[in-house]
C-alpha cells in the first residue's frame, strides 16, 4: 500500500521551496536524496556526531533525527545557504585560514552549529563555542583550530572595518 504523501512548503536557504514527502521521511532524506543538497553528511544516524546540523528557524538541529513535516512553514538553513565560492561566509573564511578543514566530513555540520552560536552570540568565549560545538565529533583534530577558527570569523563578523558580506 502507498503511503499518502504529505504536502510541504518551506524557505531553504533564502528561497521558497514546496515537494512532497511521506509522513516518515527524515530531513536529512528530503535534503540529500529529493532536493540534492549533498553538504549536509549522513553520519551516525543517531544524533550522536552533528554531521548532519541543519538550522532551522535559527535552531541548531540534528537532521538526520528531525522529521521533514516539522519543517512547514520554517526557516531552513543548510551548508549550502551559507555562502558560495565567490561570496563566502565569514565562518567558511576563518576555517579556511585557520587550516580548521582536514577530511571535511564533519565540516558542514561544525559550520552550521558555530552559525547558530554566532546568530545569538556576538563575541563567544572559547566555553560556549566548546559547548556549541560540543555534539558535532572530529575524528580528524583536537578542535583546537576549529575553536580558533569560529572565535576567528566572530571577529571578521563584529569587525567595521571589514565590509559586510551581502546576504544571499
Amino acid at each position: 500500500m502507498d503511503k499518502i504523501k504529505k504536502r510541504l512548503s518551506f524557505i531553504l536557504n533564502h528561497k521558497p521551496v514546496t515537494v512532497e514527502v511521506e509522513p516518515d521521511t527524515l530531513l536529512l532524506d528530503l535534503l540529500r536524496e529529493t532536493l540534492g543538497l549533498t553538504g549536509t553528511k549522513r553520519g551516525c544516524g543517531e544524533g550522536e556526531c552533528g554531521a548532519c546540523t541543519v538550522i532551522i528557524n535559527n535552531e541548531a538541529v540534528n537532521a538526520c533525527l528531525y522529521p521533514a513535516w516539522k519543517v512547514e512553514n520554517c526557516r531552513v538553513l543548510t551548508v549550502e545557504g551559507l555562502g558560495t565560492e565567490e561570496n563566502p561566509h565569514p565562518l567558511q573564511e576563518a576555517f579556511l585560514e585557520a587550516g580548521a578543514v582536514q577530511c571535511g566530513f564533519c565540516t558542514p555540520g561544525m559550520l552550521m552549529s558555530s552559525y547558530a552560536l554566532l546568530q545569538k552570540t556576538a563575541n563567544p568565549a572559547e566555553s560556549e563555542v566548546k559547548e556549541a560545538i560540543s555534539g558535532n565529533l572530529c575524528r580528524c583534530t583536537g578542535y583546537v583550530k576549529i575553536i580558533e577558527a569560529i572565535r576567528k570569523a566572530a571577529q571578521k563578523m563584529n569587525d567595521p572595518s571589514i565590509s559586510k558580506r551581502k546576504e544571499v
